[in-house]
């Protein structure tokens, strides 16, 4: 049998991608984008990563645009295949994190017919994404793919998804891939620089929150130059931790769930507040009340590299629309007048270094000294993976990010999160160690996703956090409805076993002293190993909250 050439329209789509940089593309196959899978195998510059369900896939490149910068690209079938993958979309939007979503479309000449798996994408996913379209001539490839990633990375990066119908892959086209597309880097205005100097000369207790859109590895290291310099204490937004070194000695702690209550009082009492990256959005402010819309008696300065988002919710007293970077450098290497010098960065970060240590618990298998031990063994640029669940609370809190990226968890609080960013961690960074935290209900939202980690060979450690509950449904039953357990319970599976199962590595422990023996015998060991963590539903926050507390409380 001789090879034959893919067609055109599919060859150039993936000569497209290829241009724009595109090194890695996750899917789940689908008979309706079958040219673009052909083109992919003559082209061994594109790591095609085989994946288990769409949602995975779309978690996967979710976390891949985090942490490159560029969008993480995911492929996948019509109707079911792209509302599996909706949820990605969704986690995309809302962290402000690059992505493309290809959906395998019907033939064009079925459609309006509610053909096989039809749905109309456009519609469908324009709520949730920077851009929907459908790419319905095979000569404007290029530019709709050149616009797709100026679309995602540009301003607040966000999800870009195409429909391709199916016939449109197999067209003839003599079109070629647009010039590589760069993200628009604005620097600050100057009078704005010199406005915000001013405001923070005539600050008494000012307070930074940074971390979101744009935020980078150079926007990390200057930022947190112009703080210290200043003595400026930094606060990172919710699941933002790694927006600061924990090393700096003005770093105050993260925002979000359960922070410390002296970091809370600090950003209240501040008569100026400097937003740089963050939307200050409902988890980071717990519900809008830490920092309200209107901030009475409080100043609000406001950096962020999307226009709409300035003034969008919050009076905003000073607003700057700038790049990250751009703006952390000219902050750093602002010369202009006498340098602010504030004792409370020094002050909020003894507090945060307090909060971050365990205090002597009661429990079997206590989870603030489990963290605190890992954090003692491992190095410090390894990248933690989590869901959404109450589990996470405890390395928010007792963890330090040191590397840049080393955070990967959702901030619009996904279930399902942690394994397949791990994943996709350890395809993008072999040689960095890779955790993937989750609960035992946010586990089997896409724990099968562990057969994709054996068959690419990957270097992983799972930790499956089981307390036979939905932990943070549970906690917040118990305040509203003390005693009255209802749908919240679980039974579950030998975790150990499943790991087994997949060809992995695992070990069951409920005692502290089990989990240290198990983490040492975990770092001697490749690929993918498990451990499963049974400890008391009591536990439920690493905050203190217990159901008996609750219930006492009620």
């Amino acid at each position: 049998m001789t090879d034959t050439p893919s067609p055109q329209a599919a060859r150039l789509l993936v000569d497209c991608l290829l241009e724009q940089g595109c090194d890695r593309i996750f899917t789940v196959p689908g008979e309706s984008f079958l040219p673009v899978l052909d083109a992919l195998h003559d082209t061994p510059a594109i790591d095609l990563v085989t994946c288990r369900q769409e949602g995975g896939v779309a978690f996967m490149a979710c976390a891949d645009g985090t942490m490159t910068g560029r969008p993480g690209v995911a492929f996948v079938t019509r109707g079911p295949g792209a509302t599996n993958a909706s949820i990605g979309v969704h986690v995309a939007q809302q962290d402000s994190q690059p992505m493309i979503l290809f959906v395998g479309d019907v033939a064009r000449g079925m459609r309006g017919r509610e053909g096989f798996q039809e749905i109309d994408f456009p519609a469908f996913f324009a709520p949730i994404a920077k851009w929907a379209a459908r790419i319905e001539d095979a000569d404007r490839i290029p530019e709709f793919i050149a616009r797709a990633y100026a679309t995602a990375i540009s301003g607040r990066p966000g999800p870009v998804v195409l429909a391709l119908p199916e016939d449109m892959l197999f067209d003839a086209t003599q079109a070629s891939p647009r010039p590589r597309v760069e993200r628009p880097a604005q620097a600050p205005c100057p009078d704005a620089m010199q406005a915000m100097m001013a405001m923070l000369d005539d600050a008494v207790s000012p307070v930074a929150i940074i971390g979101g859109a744009g935020w980078n590895a150079k926007a990390r290291d200057y930022f947190q130059m112009f703080a210290e310099r200043l003595g400026l204490p930094v606060a990172t937004a919710f699941r933002r931790q790694d927006a600061i070194s924990p090393t700096s000695r003005v770093y105050a702690g993260n925002l979000g769930y359960g922070p410390n209550p002296a970091l809370i009082s600090r950003v209240k009492e501040a008569d100026l507040i400097l937003a740089i990256g963050a939307r200050l959005g409902e988890a980071t402010t717990d519900g809008y009340s830490i920092v309200t819309p209107d901030h009475p008696d409080q100043q609000l300065i406001h950096v962020h590299p999307e226009p709409n988002e300035l003034g969008s919710v919050y009076r905003t007293d000073l607003a700057i629309c700038a790049d990250m970077a751009e703006f952390a450098e000219s902050a750093a290497l602002w010369d202009e007048g006498d340098v602010i010098d504030f004792s409370a960065g020094a002050n909020a970060n003894r507090e945060w270094r307090d909060w971050s240590e365990p205090q002597l618990g009661d429990w079997q298998l206590d989870l603030a000294r489990c963290v605190t031990h890992m954090r003692d063994i491992f190095p410090s640029d390894t990248v933690i993976c989590n869901g959404a669940g109450n589990y996470a609370g405890w390395w928010h809190r007792y963890w330090r990010y040191g590397g840049f990226r080393s955070q990967l968890a959702p901030t619009c609080g996904a279930m399902g999160y942690g394994v397949p960013a791990a994943i996709a961690a350890a395809r993008r960074f072999p040689e960095r160690t890779v955790v993937a935290v989750a609960g035992d209900g946010d586990f089997l939202m896409n724990g099968q996703e562990l057969a994709t980690a054996a068959q690419y060979d990957l270097d992983l450690l799972v930790i499956v956090v089981d307390n036979a509950t939905y932990g943070t449904i549970r906690m917040h039953q118990e305040r509203e409805f003390p005693g009255r357990v209802s749908g919240t319970g679980l039974v579950n599976p030998d975790f150990a076993a499943l790991a087994t199962a997949f060809g992995g590595w695992s070990r069951s422990v409920d005692t502290d002293e089990g989990f240290f023996e198990a983490i040492e015998e975990a770092r001697g060991r490749s690929g993918l190993r498990l451990i499963h963590c049974r400890i008391d539903a009591e536990q439920l926050s690493a905050a203190g909250a217990t159901i008996s507390k609750l219930r006492a409380n009620a």
